[in-house]
């Protein structure tokens, strides 16, 4: 008997679809004729808690720390033991398994981990499912891999966890306890990913509230050319006093400047046009359709990776969602038509988009050398009857098609001006924007450019016609919101100051992974960390005194970004992990000695920020030493999607 193990019940029940002969349903599997397909329910694994090692880590202590596990031991999550029964019952009848996890680390992870926990000695085959229709699925299972091939996935995989429970249980029982000295009765948190993130919102609000605005000028003319006419912005010059991105702080040479322009005639000294050429947006990774459907439709994170799960696996609508990676494979191309077609056949809407496609044409979209474990977000090609869709998962779709669609369309094509106009010894500047062939933007809701300025000609004249000084104040930087904080996690670069760790960072993903980002958000707002106002995210007291009492590079992106690098280099040139996980562990030693009393009671008391929407979960825990260890205990793994809470 063949046992197919899949991540899911929804991909087991799509395996199990694709099979000859069908299948009939048992206790946690789907038999077929010589298949059964069983399923796991995420995570029916987890890193044992420390008194799995040790009864007397029970107690918090400061004295217990580091805790450093020998030999790393896994239990069964409370709620899976039924389905782990059912999954070494039929291990025993099985001849030949078949990995059916996810296409990613973590579903290498979550699937052979309980291969391996449950003794199972004999050869693993590797089914990569990234689309749940039932073609797909059946070509997939006609060309399965060695599992073997898949061992540095697993062992990164695995390094990650242990990583995770070493630095969230050590440090987040270490500022516990130390909270609990200087007076704060519940659990402080601390995590390699959501204690940067939550440190980005900090710094972002301290900006916000310490920023001081001051005043500057503007000073406009609107001109009278040979063909028409046009507005144009003075360009003060080095002596007058500019901040440092050349605005005037004093309005008096503005005014004075104003005084005379009435009727003033000048001359066109500069004139440049450039044609450009822009290639339609790529197709989405999650992040990249986070963003756009935050800004667009008001949507959460999270709500986006809720919706495109719905679309995968319950409507089969797309393929595999949790992808970090915008391109294409080259064999979709030839089935391009029919799959947009069949999608897009029943929306009037996506209808009228299809109609403008050119199938004759190839983006850059499709490069396989581009594509790993995934590819970008796509239509799957089943008719997508976006009535019976919530409205949500019907707009997220139209934006999944979209997006594959305009690959379909010509370039952009617009003509840039600059004109620069000299009047009484002073310079004028205005640039305009004609549109020479909409392409694919007619497809996308965009923010209007610059009008089009009248045909222009080197040394022609000009007369001012009007003028007026406008009084203007610089501007806070806005708050986070979901959009923005997962591009911020996307390009985490950004946020470094080192450049050789910049210049680093910017080849590698960034923040957290396509499955965790939307998690983070809302586990630091579930543990009273941050609040919702509207669309902006904003940091409590709670959150900003965490932050203020920690070391700093604890709070962070760089550490948390060079693990990922470490994690890769595992994962892809098969580096073995042990030095890795040493590092580790020597870091935390240093960052464990810098726990103080007195430091963290001061960040508490000075601490600025919201106040948290409800009590968070943490604060209403039982004090360390006393209490049950809670299932949320950073380290604990609960389900994929929060794997790096």
């Amino acid at each position: 008997m063949r046992l197919i193990i899949a991540e899911k019940p929804s991909l087991a029940r799509a395996i199990a679809d694709a099979l000859p002969g069908g299948t009939k349903r048992e206790d946690g599997a789907l038999r077929g004729h010589d298949t059964v397909v069983t399923w796991c329910l995420g995570h029916l694994l987890e890193q044992a808690p420390p008194d799995a090692y040790d009864s007397a880590y029970k107690q918090w202590r400061l004295d217990h720390l580091p805790i450093l596990p020998t030999r790393w031991q896994l239990a069964p999550r409370a709620k899976a033991r039924g389905q782990l029964a059912v999954i070494r019952k039929l291990l025993k009848q099985a001849r030949e398994v078949v990995h059916a996890g996810d296409p990613d680390r973590e579903g290498q992870l979550l699937v052979q981990e309980v291969i391996e926990y449950l003794g199972w000695k004999g050869p693993v085959a590797r089914l990569l499912i990234n689309d749940l229709n039932r073609p797909a699925v059946q070509r997939a299972l006609s060309r399965m891999e060695d599992n073997a091939r898949y061992q540095p996935l697993y062992r990164a995989a695995e390094s990650r966890s242990r990583a995770d429970w070493l630095y969230g249980i050590n440090l987040t029982r270490a500022w516990t306890l130390t909270g609990r000295q200087a007076g704060h009765d519940g659990v402080l948190s601390v995590g390699r990913v959501q204690t940067p993130v939550l440190g980005l919102v900090v710094r972002r609000d301290a900006e916000i509230r310490d920023f001081k605005p001051y005043p500057f000028y503007v000073l406009w003319a609107d001109l009278a050319v040979a063909n028409g006419s046009l507005r144009a912005w003075w360009q003060p010059g080095e002596q007058q006093r500019l901040d440092e991105q050349g605005r005037l702080l004093e309005r008096a040479p503005a005014e004075a400047l104003a005084a005379r322009l009435p009727g003033a005639e000048g001359r066109l000294t500069s004139l440049e046009s450039r044609q450009k050429r822009q290639a339609a947006p790529l197709p989405y990774s999650l992040s990249a359709l986070q963003v756009d459907a935050a800004r667009r439709f008001g949507l959460s994170a999270q709500a986006v990776l809720d919706i495109c799960q719905r679309l995968y696996e319950r409507h089969k609508l797309i393929t595999y969602p949790r992808s970090d990676c915008r391109y294409l494979p080259e064999e979709h191309l030839a089935q391009a038509r029919a799959t947009l077609t069949g999608a897009c056949a029943q929306d009037e809407t996506l209808r009228g988009w299809l109609a403008g496609a050119d199938f004759t044409l190839r983006s850059k979209a499709w490069d396989d050398r581009k594509v790993g474990a995934h590819h970008a977000l796509a239509p799957t090609g089943k008719p997508a009857e976006l009535a019976r869709l919530e409205r949500a998962e019907a707009d997220v779709f139209r934006l999944i098609a979209r997006n594959v669609l305009a690959q379909f369309y010509p370039p952009l094509i617009a003509r840039e001006v600059k004109a620069e106009f000299t009047i009484l010894g002073e310079r004028f500047r205005a640039s305009g924007q004609e549109l020479l062939q909409p392409g694919w933007k007619p497809l996308f809701t965009t923010r209007d450019e610059a009008p089009p300025l009248p045909p222009l000609s080197e040394g022609e004249g000009c007369r001012v016609t009007a003028s007026a000084v406008e009084d203007r104040e610089t501007r806070p930087p806005e708050p986070f919101t979901d959009a923005s904080l997962i591009k911020a996690m996307m390009n985490i670069a950004r946020y470094v100051d080192d450049p050789e760790v910049k210049r680093t960072l910017r080849e590698h993903d960034g923040l957290g992974t396509e499955a965790t980002r939307a998690g983070i958000i809302e586990t630091l707002i579930e543990r009273g960390y941050l609040v919702r106002q509207y669309k902006a995210l904003r940091a409590t007291r709670l959150g900003s005194g965490l932050i203020a009492s920690l070391p700093e590079t604890a709070t962070r992106p760089e550490r948390t970004a060079l693990w990922e690098q470490r994690l890769t280099a595992i994962a892809e040139r098969d580096d073995d992990p042990a030095p890795f996980l040493s590092a580790l562990v020597d870091d935390l030693r240093g960052l464990l000695s810098k726990a103080d009393t007195q430091r963290l009671r001061q960040a508490m008391a000075a601490a600025q920020g919201e106040a948290a929407a409800a009590s968070p979960r943490t604060a209403r825990r039982k004090s360390p030493g006393k209490r049950r260890r809670s299932r949320s205990e950073p380290g604990r793994s609960r389900s994929k999607p929060r794997r790096n809470a």
